[in-house]
């Protein structure tokens, strides 16, 4: 009998402490993981929980970068390698395994990168496209293939974003980045008009005009000074495809043929206006005197010339915040989370 009693006492000890482990349906405990999906604000990165749905495996990563040798890309694409490799390693607890791709200016080469990322099974891939246009079969490509893409830098059309639910875009809005350039001039004390003659005189050397960014910053440069109610008269306006040489080229060439009627010269961005500054000092101009020169990017050799009062200002595209940006999006569609079509990174201005 006393043998009984111990089993069974026992027993209802044993279910007494399942009991006080078991927990109900509402209960959660202090030191859960956050789980829920972060809120995704498109003018804001969104934030990466510390426990992911893939955390502690291995992500593969696919970048593809437009060409190598471009400065602002550079800068992007090493912030994004490492900020992957590091910051969101730590965040996540994954591993990355990330491979980037020079496309070397060439869509086809871009587009056989991309079909050997999908043949190496990457988990998702971050894409600078070689000419936006190429954005529809590169979707349809990643959608058969069921692979994710977050574009960077060179954004597809809306229609192109509406293909597919496992594509964003992520950057800055290239209107903004023009409207400022405008914004520097109107805010010298002549308001770019050198000459007094109520007329402002510019030459624009531009990127790859299928890029949105260079439309963008080509009209919304002059739409601000022209809203503000000046005169504009466009001297020279030529394709630059973002390179220094060029700009250099498409600068000397309007100041020789247009000399000191060249009161202001915008470039879609800082290589060129580097160029460009090569071209004006030759001339014998001086920036800030007898012209006004203004980029976008704010590369460190472009800000040194704004300190030194040799560049009239530029814009700075965060590429740190963008590539930070991108990483983070990059990480929500590996977990299969629902992302915004665009997340974009504000433009800043640079003076001296």
């Amino acid at each position: 009998m006393k043998k009984l009693l111990s089993v069974l006492l026992v027993l209802v000890m044993v279910f007494s402490l399942a009991a006080c482990g078991k927990k109900t349906k509402g209960d959660t405990p202090t030191n859960a993981p956050v789980t829920d999906e972060p809120a995704v604000d498109s003018t804001e990165a969104p934030a990466v929980d510390a426990a992911t749905d893939t955390e502690g495996k291995e992500i593969k990563v696919g970048i593809c970068i437009y060409k190598f040798d471009d400065n602002f890309m550079t800068l992007y694409r090493q912030e994004l390698q490492r900020y992957i490799e590091n910051d969101l390693a730590v965040s996540t607890g994954n591993t990355y395994k990330v491979t980037v791709m020079d496309g070397k200016n060439d869509q086809a080469e871009q587009t056989n990168q991309i079909n050997n990322f999908i043949t190496e099974g990457v988990d998702v891939l971050i894409v600078n496209l070689v000419q936006s246009t190429a954005a529809a079969s590169v979707i349809d490509i990643c959608k058969n293939a069921d692979i994710p893409v977050v574009f960077i830098n060179r954004e597809p059309t809306s229609d192109d974003l509406a293909l597919w639910d496992k594509i964003t875009y992520v950057g800055a809005d290239a209107r903004q980045s023009g409207t400022m350039q405008g914004e520097i001039v109107l805010g010298l004390e002549n308001k770019g008009d050198i000459n007094g003659d109520g007329t402002v005189n510019y030459v624009m050397v531009q990127g790859d005009m299928e890029n949105v960014d260079a439309q963008y910053r080509t009209e919304f440069s002059v739409k601000a000074l022209t809203d503000a109610g000046l005169e504009v008269n466009k001297l020279v306006e030529q394709r630059g495809d973002w390179d220094q040489a060029k700009g250099q080229e498409i600068t000397a060439a309007a100041l020789t043929q247009y000399e000191n009627d060249v009161e202001v010269v915008f470039c879609n961005n800082d290589s060129m206006a580097l160029g460009a500054y090569q071209a004006i000092e030759a001339a014998g101009r001086t920036v800030g005197k007898d012209i006004y020169l203004l980029g976008v990017d704010a590369l460190e050799e472009a800000c040194t010339l704004v300190k030194e009062g040799k560049m009239t200002g530029t814009v700075l595209n965060d590429a740190n915040g963008q590539a930070h940006q991108a990483a983070n999006v990059a990480q929500l569609l590996v977990d299969g989370k629902t992302v915004e079509k665009t997340y974009t990174v504000d433009y800043v201005k640079i003076t001296e």
